[in-house]
């Protein structure tokens, strides 16, 4: 076997050729649909952090390299089913691994790679427990991973832990086992874990293919000539089935570039797109956020992103003002507004619950604030109207999908009524990977209790919030997003700089609001804190404790939230020191 850590051996050239027609996604099985996207000619290349090519793989080179893989997987003697946790950094090594585990009937979990997220030892710490969790039975790294797998619970007693490389020189079986059937699961995915510990979603081979072919052929209607790029984590659903499982199922080629140069260089993202002629690339608000900020001057005018016609984007709820600014930014460099994609999924549907029309661009409900408030209704207002709220549609549920809003006791609401967001969809999850015992209350009969707040509005989904972000002072509910979006507004402060939430004292529920502050002169970091509780008293009628905080000191989740939980459990033990 040789190694997938040995990129000499890999073609360097991008791969674009198509030697068969595209198959949009209708394939029984992850297998399935790698033996007819190998004998395509596209694939996978991976840049690095200055956007230059390092190695490229057909699909067919993953499937050779995967059955390789497989083949030394299978003689570690695991039990059909049995979970293999797999550190899933942007890297050659993963897409190899995933598909070996596969071939080998074993179940892959992808395990974050960001060790700069609370340092070395909590890293390690995470993915010891996150092994232990899954009863993981072995673990594969890229090289550069190995060594904190070697460290993560030593005393774990596993079949297999450490890179390709090293178990390329065991002995392989004779044979692979019979291939995994469409009910058997596929893979588990671990959610960010923004509220509580990760949960592992169990996905099954049926439900991710069901899901895969949705936004295949009515999400992004992919077509020849598409070509995806992506420097999402690929540990999560939006890189993992969005970036790594799309691109595959559809035989289309996907430029890499890994999270952490996109973090440290965010120009590179738009300058790949333009370089490889990319259609099709998705990500999270702060994405987007981040590169209209880190533009410099001239930076558009030397793009051409004219070919990217998909820019989605997706999360818990999307600003539309943070995508407004994005394609004004990079209008200079051929960007098209109309590219802007919306859409709502989660890991425990594979990915995705809904899309924009394609083409059609960003989309906003302009609602009555107050009466949002007040009575839980999204009345539409006008541009202009005093205390309008603007939330981004989400488009309508992908076909075979169902969306409901319920109200406390669990009624389906009519439309336009702010509620509980419950799905029904062919791609949801078997469950959640919990021990017996666990409270498993997010399925009911059959719909999934999503946890977000929303309203449809002619059938089109808008996302206002998490459940359990809602707070409620002196009677009047409260949305975090809200306090920090008005926060954010001021000169000086970035999105993502504030974090609003409630603490329980003896005059009741205080509101507090952590703001990550770059200002080093303390008269004027107190004029600052003045004026955002000001702000806040007139906007929300509500006295706010606004507390500064050091820079990239608010928690975020292993895909990049803001995780308010683990925030607020922070401010009360101390640990926020004062810039």
């Amino acid at each position: 076997m040789t190694s997938t850590v040995d990129t000499a051996t890999r073609s360097s050239a991008v791969p674009t050729e198509r030697r068969l027609p595209l198959r949009p996604g209708d394939f029984a099985t992850l297998l399935d649909a790698l033996d007819y996207a190998s004998g395509a000619g596209t694939g996978a290349s991976f840049h690095d952090g200055r956007g230059h090519l390092e190695t490229t793989l057909t699909w067919g080179r993953v499937r050779e390299d995967a059955e390789q893989a497989a083949l030394r997987l299978a003689a570690l003697g695991l039990a059909r089913g049995a979970r293999v946790g797999i550190v899933a950094d942007t890297h050659p090594d993963f897409l190899v691994s995933f598909f070996a585990c596969r071939l080998a009937a074993l179940v892959p979990v992808p395990l974050p790679a960001s060790i700069h997220m609370g340092g070395h030892r909590h890293y390690v710490d995470l993915v010891g427990r996150l092994l232990a969790h899954a009863e993981a039975r072995a673990c594969l790294a890229s090289s550069a991973f190995a060594p904190y797998v070697a460290e993560a619970d030593p005393q774990r007693e596993l079949a297999f832990r450490g890179s390709l490389a090293e178990l390329a020189v065991r002995d392989p079986a004779a044979a692979l086992p019979e291939r995994p059937a469409p009910e058997e699961l596929a893979y588990v995915q671990y959610t960010s874990g923004s509220t509580r510990f990760p949960r592992g979603a169990m996905l099954t081979e049926r439900a991710t293919l069901r899901n895969v072919r949705g936004i295949v052929e009515d999400g992004l209607a992919i077509r020849e000539g598409d070509r995806f790029c992506s420097w999402l984590p690929i540990y999560h659903d939006m890189g993992l089935v969005g970036k790594v499982l799309v691109p595959m199922a559809s035989q289309t080629s996907i430029d890499y570039l890994g999270t952490r140069e996109f973090a440290m260089r965010p120009r590179l993202w738009p300058r790949l797109l333009s370089d490889q002629g990319g259609t099709i690339s998705f990500a999270p608000p702060f994405g987007y956020e981040l590169t209209a900020r880190r533009l410099r001057p001239g930076d558009a005018e030397s793009f051409d992103l004219s070919a990217w016609r998909v820019a989605g984007c997706g999360a818990d709820m999307i600003r539309p003002e943070v995508l407004e600014r994005f394609a004004e930014a990079l209008a200079p460099g051929g960007f098209d507004a109309r590219a802007l994609t919306p859409s709502y999924g989660m890991a425990e549907v594979s990915l995705a619950v809904s899309f924009t029309p394609l083409g059609r661009g960003l989309e906003v409900d302009r609602i009555d604030g107050v009466r949002r408030e007040r009575d839980g209704e999204a009345v539409p207002v006008d541009a202009g109207t005093d205390g309008a709220a603007r939330f981004t549609v989400c488009g309508a549920p992908l076909p075979g999908y169902r969306v409901e809003i319920r109200d406390e006791a669990g009624a389906a609401l009519p439309e336009r009524r702010v509620g509980s967001v419950f799905l029904d969809t062919p791609s949801t999850m078997e469950g959640y990977l919990d021990p017996p015992g666990v409270d498993r209350s997010s399925l009911h009969e059959g719909w999934l209790d999503t946890g977000d707040l929303g309203y449809l509005a002619d059938g089109r989904l808008v996302i206002t919030g998490r459940r359990k972000d809602l707070m409620i002072i002196n009677g009047r509910n409260l949305w975090p997003q809200d306090v920090e979006f008005l926060t954010e507004r001021r000169e000086g402060v970035r999105t993502g700089d504030a974090a609003a939430f409630t603490v329980d004292e003896e005059e009741g529920p205080v509101l507090v609001v952590l703001l990550q502050c770059r200002e080093q002169n303390e008269a004027a970091r107190e004029r600052l804190l003045r004026s955002v509780r000001s702000e806040v008293q007139a906007e929300f009628g509500v006295e706010a404790r606004v507390v500064a905080v050091a820079p990239h000191s608010l928690p975020r989740t292993t895909s990049g939230k803001l995780s308010r939980a683990k925030a607020r459990l922070d401010y009360l033990a101390g640990a926020f020191e004062t810039p």
